[in-house]
């Protein structure tokens, strides 16, 4: 079983977005049983809270199922227990870094390095305010890995 965990700032919008993207992903190629995904948070301001209303819209906008979801914050447990561990962000990527610590097997990626932008990130919707960008970037990210991780596995 292939474990991936999205991750940004609140787990209310972008990687809880990328996980109902992905999960929609992998329900439709009958591949639950071989990948599995979640998402988390880097700060704890947004523990407990559910996603972000806008971006419920969004996802639902587009036919994405949305779960009961609550924000989590990475663990340092986390590097152990998922095979890749995806931020949006470079701010993201820095406090991962900080509570996850080496990266020896590299497993941190950007959700975008797996584009043909891979020096794309995807900026913070609760700031941009702009949700439909965040789910089209997203769901780029989203398609572009399960085809990497589909290619690795073949």
């Amino acid at each position: 079983m292939i474990k991936i965990l999205f991750v940004c700032h609140g787990n209310i919008c972008r990687s809880v977005g990328a996980q109902y993207i992905f999960d929609d992903m992998i329900e439709k190629r009958h591949l639950g049983n071989v990948i599995m995904c979640d998402s988390a948070a880097t700060s704890r301001e947004e523990i407990g809270n559910p996603i972000y209303p806008p971006m419920r819209q969004a996802l639902m906008g587009h036919g994405i199922s949305i779960g009961d979801h609550r924000a989590v914050q990475l663990r340092r447990s986390d590097y152990e227990e998922y095979d890749l561990i995806i931020g949006m962000d470079s701010e993201n990527m820095y406090y991962m870094k900080r509570i996850l610590g080496d990266d020896p097997e590299g497993k941190i990626h950007t959700l975008m390095e797996y584009t043909d932008s891979p020096n794309e990130l995807i900026d913070d919707p609760w700031y941009t305010r702009d949700f439909e960008t965040a789910y089209r970037l997203i769901k780029k990210g989203c398609e572009a890995l399960l085809e990497y991780l589909l290619a690795k596995r073949a």
